[in-house]
């Protein structure tokens, strides 16, 4: 963060120039025909402007040879109808420049977002643990996704300014030579104050990128399905609001600060700017005064220096746009540049055949954390078995089973996967070959064919094997008694869909992996939305279900793990101990305690209040 709050717009012809290259070959890729007619209109505007001056010059001349000359109002209605023809010429361009911006601008977020969704799909799962990556990437949505069409806006505005600007200043130079040098000083003022103002804009978005974050979460807690029967549950919507509330109070007398001190150097700029125009406008009055000017000259050269002021506040604008955005550019490309380099066009990736895991030493810590999460931990999956992983919360186990999979690179340590060093396989081959489901699973929005069918989303559904994994998991009885069957929307946020009980959407996450086919399937805490007998037929068929794939299964009930072909246990990031149930159990450690103090529980719940007599 310091780095970026360090940063100064350094206003350099290098630094322009890359600025303009970035912005302008990013609006090129996107939408390039109408960029182009956009500069052509911006040229074409500005040369319609020029005429205008020439036209109101005719027409003054004109108007003030009527009573010398009979052909006089022949002459001024030429020129009015002239002056109407580009004024109202001027007024179309624009038009079609709003329209032709508004679409560019469109194509510009388009292509932003999708190298920004690049950077968030690519990158590695743990990069989503750090504040920094989130404050980044909130940075980039609010503001940098907008500023590369912003530049090219600036660009487009100084290109027309320049264009209308030179035609109206051999215009005025032609009137009299001495107004062209003054209007020109006339914008520097608000050039040289927009530098600061450029600072204060990135140190305010920089500084509340915390407080917009927390603002946002804060109203996805109020406005969200499934947060809102919490929320009145607890009756939490009063509290939740005054927190929303006060942090946009906050927020607003930040924006109030920040606002004042951009407002003084504008005044600044803007009121020595106009100090100077109206010095050239006296000029332009004492040139009257002594004869320098005639009447239509003088009526036209004050049309062209007020157009002329105009097109130097747009350059002195579109140079200030370019070198703000810079900086906001700068954190985008940085951002962009997180993504790891794409490999091409590949072929879908083809998982492994089995799976038979040995991590070694692992050990990884999540970033800032004190302690490591996993300290010094071995496990061995060998193929076709079902190794479990139990421990209290905290423990480790979750964390494990993401550096196992691969979702997470071990700090220290080493996976291996059927003897081969997991860091010499391609990394898609390992999630090819992984199944996973996460005790805090999705729940998509769509059909319930596409939700199982998303175990394999790099290929087209397959009808057959949706089913046949529906089956495996015990989702295909209610799926088939939906309105649609598989092809039920599953939600009830869209028009005709409908939704399931959490034990059915655990079954549906199910068959997700089951539909993967990976030789390795994650479980954590795969029956925590299963009744008792839905849990029971789940575990007592797992060996037959997954059919010599290997499996890690996380669970806090002792009862569904007991089965396993070794056990896990975890307690501080460390393993324990590890052997079979009857292992455990016979040398009366962690798993003994835990495993005895649960099935008291259950048997007491069941145990009679009253014995029989």
């Amino acid at each position: 963060m310091g780095t970026i709050e360090a940063r100064r717009p350094r206003r350099s012809a290098g630094r322009l120039i890359r600025l303009v290259r970035f912005s302008v070959g990013l609006v090129w890729s996107a939408a390039r025909a109408p960029f182009i007619w956009l500069v052509i209109l911006q040229l074409s505007s500005g040369a319609l402007l020029a005429g205008q001056v020439l036209a109101v010059q005719w027409v003054l001349n004109g108007i003030l040879s009527i009573s010398a000359s009979s052909d006089a109002v022949a002459t001024v209605s030429g020129a009015v109808v002239l002056l109407v023809v580009l004024t109202a010429a001027t007024a179309i361009i624009g038009a079609v420049q709003t329209s032709l911006a508004r679409y560019v601008g469109e194509s510009v977020a388009r292509a932003m977002w999708q190298r920004v969704l690049d950077v968030s799909t690519t990158v590695g799962l743990k990069s989503f643990e750090s504040s920094e990556f989130f404050d980044r990437l909130e940075r980039v949505r609010s503001s940098a996704l907008t500023r590369p069409f912003l530049v090219t806006n600036g660009v487009i505005a100084c290109i027309g300014a320049i264009a209308a600007g030179t035609g109206l200043a051999i215009t005025l130079a032609s009137f009299h030579p001495l107004l062209l040098p003054l209007l020109v000083l006339s914008g520097l003022p608000v050039l040289l104050t927009s530098r600061r103002e450029s600072v204060l804009e990135f140190r305010f978005t920089v500084a509340q990128t915390q407080r917009i974050r927390r603002r946002q979460y804060t109203s996805i807690l109020l406005t969200g399905r499934e947060e809102a029967k919490e929320v009145r549950a607890f009756g939490l919507a009063a509290n939740l609001r005054a927190r929303f509330d006060g942090l946009y109070e906050k927020y607003l007398e930040a924006l109030r600060a920040h606002l004042r001190q951009r407002a003084r150097y504008s005044v600044i700029g803007q009121f020595t700017s106009a100090v100077v125009l109206g010095a050239t406008l006296l000029t332009l009055v004492w040139l009257i005064a002594t004869g320098g000017l005639d009447i239509a000259s003088a009526g036209a050269a004050l049309v062209a220096v007020r157009l002329l002021a105009s097109q130097v506040q747009t350059l002195s604008g579109g140079i200030q746009t370019i070198f703000e955005s810079g900086l906001f550019i700068d954190d985008l490309e940085e951002f962009i540049a997180l993504a790891p380099a794409a490999p091409g066009v590949l072929e879908p990736a083809t998982p492994l055949e089995t799976a038979a895991i040995d991590a070694k030493n692992i050990t990884f810590s999540y970033p800032g954390a004190a302690s490591p999460a996993v300290d010094d931990v071995s496990v061995r999956i060998g193929a076709g078995q079902v190794i479990a992983l139990v421990g209290e919360n905290g423990s480790g186990k979750t964390t494990l089973a993401k550096i196992v999979g691969g979702l997470y690179p071990p700090d220290a340590g080493t996976i291996s996967w059927n003897g081969v060093d997991a860091s010499g396989i391609d990394a898609r081959t390992v999630a090819a070959s992984t199944a996973y489901i996460f005790q805090d699973f999705v729940h998509y929005a769509m059909e319930a064919e596409t939700n199982i069918a998303l175990g394999r989303a790099d290929a087209a559904p397959d009808p057959a094997r949706v089913r046949a994994a529906a089956a495996a998991a015990g989702a295909d009885g209610f799926i088939e008694q939906l309105p649609g069957g598989y092809d039920t929307l599953l939600t009830r946020l869209f028009e005709g869909g409908t939704d399931l009980s959490g034990g059915q959407w655990q079954r549906l996450a199910i068959a997700r992996a089951f539909y993967r086919n990976a030789p390795l399937v994650i479980l954590d805490e795969p029956s925590a939305a299963l009744d008792p007998r839905a849990e029971y037929d789940l575990f007592s068929s797992l060996r037959n279900t997954i059919k010599g794939r290997s499996a890690l299964v996380i669970s806090h009930r002792f009862s569904t793990v007991r089965n396993a072909d070794r056990i896990y246990v975890m307690a501080d990031g460390r393993v324990a101990e590890e052997g079979t149930h009857d292992e455990l159990m016979r040398r009366g450690g962690i798993y003994a305690d835990l495993f005895t103090l649960q099935a008291s529980a259950y048997l007491s719940d069941a145990a009679p209040e009253h014995p029989a007599e």
